[in-house]
């Protein structure tokens, strides 16, 4: 289509449409690919909002003879969620639960519904939709309908083409009708009425009658034949059911715009089991055996899957609880009661050890705990796509299946035709249903890899027929498939699957070239032969990347664990704005898309990708929450500096990039400044001028900063060089009264080792008082604590606007200045989360290769680290109280939670944590004047309300400056540091003792 083309197809769209209308290089690029190796840019993009938006796009795009895509999550691996079309998402309006009939065990629902909302929804009745795929979370149930999803659960109720009860649809000329089963006399009365509904069920029949007989010989008999289209729904043994025969066809038929799909009663309790085998042949070997005791799950996984995530932060402790071996199965079971489930699981517990040469088991019983085992299975697709030092491994052929009492014959098969081809690709997947999931590492750079993959699907394909498989189990067709359904299906089905196709869409313009007729394996291949990204020179290393920034931006491999709707820590501005541009892999994709140099063609000063991370808030919660640790912080700071350059930033960049400098003029007289920020009037004004929304506080400085009072506190304060040879000096480094904590006074202060504690920008002129707890608490601990009398700082805030220069001078500063203490393995204490990380991150990263930097990361830790790591005897105070907590973004992403819910809980504390992770004020993001709506509405989906609802007893710990001003701000409730909660406890401990010791002397005396 035409550039004049497209515009006028553009402008007829707008003037029709209530919802959005989008052909501008940013919407083209965003729906450009999916999760597989295919990419097509799109004419156009149109997010409906309504029933009429879906029929009157349609319309115009028949007048225009445009090619239609309707999409959902866009999660799919096979290509059918990309092409030159006019691309109708579906998820961001268009989706409603309109009924639940708990008597009938029925759902109404519109396609852009996600899973999960569908299952709480139905959950409260006791029923839920039984196909859970792993995206679960996040994809839509018209895309499971499209591509007749399943997942773990699909052995307690099957495929979605087996929940479909009845489908509304519209086919590309237009007509609207109502399908599912249909009897012989309804048939009957169709045919007789004529018209194009008439012509659709006769062609149909004709098919039937036609292909009958071969359907029902070369369709295989299996839980999970995925692929084709269903043609076996309009046998009369299955009622031809219109509906279920639609179910599959990948968008290549007719455009849903209703579903009534059937609900199962949900168990009420679960409970797992996982079993080691020595091999994952012999874990598939036992399939049969364990499906005798009827679970309601049962995956596997193999110790390839499972050691690519020991990299990953926080897996390593969640694989720790799986019981011995190299391959382990999941088995769930479902009951009306937990001693029920449990009863079913021991029940083969004691069948297995009575069997002989039984498995390593292991029953979960903590719920937590099976939650992480259910993370491992669930992180396995993106988990097993990127492994240090080995080619990327890709989709292709990562869902065949067979008869689960063959899967271990062709699981030792396939791995011998791997080795043939010098292929890797760990194992995991559906193994009660006989459904295997795997990644390859194919080679798609070189035209002779290309070729030897292309050969590799022809054998593979040929391999899984002759065990009476299918080429897709699970994730359908598209084109990563299609061209070998001569191999299974045999060429008659092959032509009955177009003559299916033509009597839908006889012009072909719903998805062309997808599953009939479809493009060949290597067509339109994301990073094929065409793929020479632009390879610029950056100030992040990229250690992780092959120190590329190119290899950086193809990490997202497109399941869109960003997108969903509830729970983890990213992606907080999707969660308002529900547009892909504001998710982790809308922002990917774009960066793709610019190095590759084609629909964004600005490179560094690309408006489109400026625009989309505009609200990335820079939390990091990408790098531990994404499956393969998209770093957007990291690309965005990337990003702005080559943005910036030869330009003046906006405003508040200069107001909050430059808060370190701000706060040291500042503090040379606090007062003065208080008055002009705090005064109503000049408040005004300044908030203004820093680009401030008037609705904010500007923060109030100390009238002492931390420092000052440190060094009044102790005169001679400062670090000294280590001793000689590097030894760690014996005698304390900072001269001063022995402090009164217990620890110290028991340790006496020739024998305690020293610590440097960071004293940051927030903590030195805002909130002094947190640095001052600290110093408490570190010396009850029996620590003599240096705080640096150089004027350093981390440079947090310069990340945010891409001041990478100016950041990178910084750390080096700290690095000259803290090498003696950094040689010296001296511990650093942070307090704030966001400084702790630049150490543990950002330093890395810049500095990849400069050993002083790698110790301090090393050596740098938050408080609350510190204590549990390095403080084994310190005993925190037991305060027996409620806490609702809110753990900073990069602390959770970066460091992690582990130790600071450890001494929470040796505090005796109660914690609740809002379930949404960012509090949306994340560093200057939310005192930005066109950033205050969102961060508002960030905090206002969990924490803020959460916090309101607290009751007035009970403590709010928050660690982050930026998280403690949004919620002191938005409710007016005080908020304390870990350190201020700890100090004040030790402090009435302290008192306690002081009491005792006085009633015990007045007694004695």
């Amino acid at each position: 289509m035409s550039a004049t083309q497209a515009n006028t197809l553009e402008q007829e769209l707008r003037s029709v449409l209530q919802g959005e209308v989008r052909f501008d290089h940013q919407a083209r690029a965003l729906y450009a690919t999916d999760a597989s190796n295919y990419r097509q840019i799109p004419i156009g993009v149109v997010i409906p909002k309504t029933k009429d938006d879906i029929l009157k796009t349609i319309d115009v795009c028949r007048q225009a003879g445009t090619p239609l895509l309707s999409r959902g999550g866009g999660t799919s691996l096979a290509g059918q969620c990309c092409n030159v079309a006019v691309v109708m998402d579906m998820s961001k309006y268009y989706d409603q639960i309109l009924s639940i009939d708990g008597a009938a065990r029925t759902a109404r629902v519109q396609p852009g519904v996600v899973l999960d909302r569908l299952r709480h929804t139905a959950e409260k009745q006791n029923l839920t939709f039984g196909p859970d795929p792993a995206t679960h979370s996040r994809c839509t149930l018209g895309g499971m309908i499209g591509n007749n999803s399943c997942g773990v659960h699909a052995l307690m109720a099957g495929k979605t083409v087996d929940n479909v009860e009845s489908l509304e649809i519209v086919t590309y000329d237009g007509l609207r009708l109502e399908v599912g089963r249909t009897s012989d006399s309804e048939l009957a009365s169709i045919l007789r009425s004529g018209g194009r509904r008439g012509d659709i069920y006769a062609g149909l029949k004709t098919i039937r009658d036609k292909y009958a007989d071969r359907i029902r010989s070369r369709f295989p008999k299996i839980p999970r034949r995925v692929s084709g289209y269903n043609l076996d729904e309009l046998l009369p043994e299955n009622g031809f059911n219109v509906a279920r025969a639609l179910v599959g066809t990948e968008g290549t038929c007719v455009t849903v715009l209703e579903a009534t799909l059937r609900l199962i009663p949900n168990p009420a309790a679960r409970s797992l089991l996982v079993l080691g085998y020595p091999t994952i042949y012999a874990a598939a070997d036992n399939v049969m055996r364990l499906l005798e005791h009827k679970p309601i799950g049962l995956e596997g996984m193999d110790e390839g899957m499972v050691g690519n995530l020991k990299r990953y932060h926080g897996f390593p402790g969640r694989i720790q609880r799986l019981p011995s071996g190299q391959a382990w199965l999941l088995v769930e079971f479902g009951g009306d009661s937990k001693a029920q489930a449990e009863e079913r699981a021991r029940g083969l517990m004691s069948a297995l050890e009575k069997g002989g040469a039984s498995p390593s088991i292991k029953l979960f019983e903590d719920a937590h705990e099976t939650e992480d085992i259910w993370t491992i299975r669930e992180s396995a697709l993106a988990a097993t796509a990127f492994i240090p030092g080995q080619r990327d491994r890709l989709e292709g052929w990562e869902d065949s299946a067979v008869p689960p009492a063959k899967l271990g014959a062709y699981l030792r098969d396939l791995r011998a035709l791997y080795d043939r081809y010098g292929y890797h690709g760990a194992f995991y997947g559906h193994f009660g249903d006989g459904c295997l999931h795997t990644r390859i590492d194919f080679d798609q750079d070189t035209a002779e890899g290309r070729k030897q993959w292309r050969t590799f699907m022809d054998d593979a394909a040929d391999l899984v027929v002759r065990y009476g498989g299918s080429l897709s189990g699970e994730h359908g067709d598209g084109q990563a498939r299609a061209e070998l359904f001569p191999k299974m299906f045999g060429p008659e089905l092959v032509e009955a699957f177009r003559e299916f196709k033509t009597v839908w869409d006889p012009q072909n313009k719903m998805n062309p070239g997808k599953v009939v007729n479809a493009y060949g394996i290597l067509d339109n291949l994301r990073l094929g032969e065409n793929y020479r990204p632009a390879q610029p020179r950056t100030h992040f290393q990229f250690p992780d990347d092959q120190n590329n920034f190119a290899r950086a931006a193809i990490r997202c491999v497109g399941v869109g664990k960003c997108r969903r709707e509830e729970g983890g820590l990213m992606c907080p501005s999707y969660r308002v704005t529900w547009d892909e541009k504001d998710s982790t892999r809308g922002r990917a994709h774009l960066l793709f898309e610019m190095l590759k140099g084609e629909t964004i063609q600005d490179g560094w000063k690309s408006e489109e990708v400026k625009d989309s991370l505009d609200l990335c808030l820079s939390c990091k919660g990408c790098k531990s929450d994404c499956p393969t640790n998209v770093d957007m912080a990291t690309y965005k700071a990337e990003f702005l500096s080559h943005y910036y350059e030869g330009r003046l930033r906006p405003v508040h960049a200069y107001a909050f990039g430059l808060i370190y400098w701000w706060a040291r003029l500042a503090s040379r007289m606090p007062r003065l400044a208080n008055f002009f920020t705090q005064t109503s009037g000049f408040s005004h004004i300044a908030k203004a001028l820093a680009g401030m929304p008037q609705q904010r506080k500007i923060p109030i400085f100390a009238t002492e900063t931390f420092k000052e009072w440190h060094t009044k506190r102790q005169p001679s304060s400062g670090l000294r060089p280590p001793s000689p040879k590097g030894r760690r000096p014996t005698s304390p480094e900072v001269v001063g009264p022995l402090p009164l904590g217990e620890g110290a006074r028991r340790a006496g202060e020739g024998s305690r080792p020293t610590v440097v504690l960071w004293a940051d920008t927030f903590n030195n002129h805002f909130y002094p008082n947190t640095a001052k707890a600290a110093v408490q608490v570190l010396e009850s601990a029996g620590f003599q604590v240096s705080v640096p009398p150089q004027t350093l700082c981390c440079g947090r805030p310069l990340y945010d606007y891409g001041m990478l220069k100016l950041a990178k001078r910084m750390l080096s500063d700290i690095l000259d200045a803290l090498r003696p203490q950094i040689r010296a393995g001296i511990p650093v204490i942070g307090l704030e989360p966001s400084c702790v990380a630049v150490f543990r991150d950002e330093l890395l990263n810049l500095f990849p290769h400069d050993e002083d930097a790698k110790r301090l990361s090393a050596q740098t830790f938050l408080l609350s680290e510190f204590l549990i790591k390095k403080a084994p005897d310190f005993q925190p105070p037991r305060l027996n109280r409620k806490a609702l907590v809110q753990g900073h973004c990069h602390h959770q992403a970066v460091i992690g939670w582990d130790a600071e819910k450890q001494l929470l809980e040796k505090m005796g504390l109660e914690v609740s944590i809002p379930e949404a992770g960012c509090c949306g004020m994340a560093g200057s993001f939310g005192f930005e004047k066109d950033h205050y709506d969102v961060s508002m509405k960030i905090g206002e989906s969990a924490l803020l309300p959460a916090l309101r609802q607290a009751a007035p007893e009970t403590l709010v710990i928050a660690d982050g400056f930026s998280c403690r001003e949004q919620m002191a701000q938005a409710t007016g409730r005080p908020v304390s540091h870990i350190a201020e909660v700890l100090a004040r406890g030790l402090s009435e401990k302290e008192r306690e003792r002081r009491l005792t010791e006085g009633a015990v002397n007045g007694k004695i005396g």
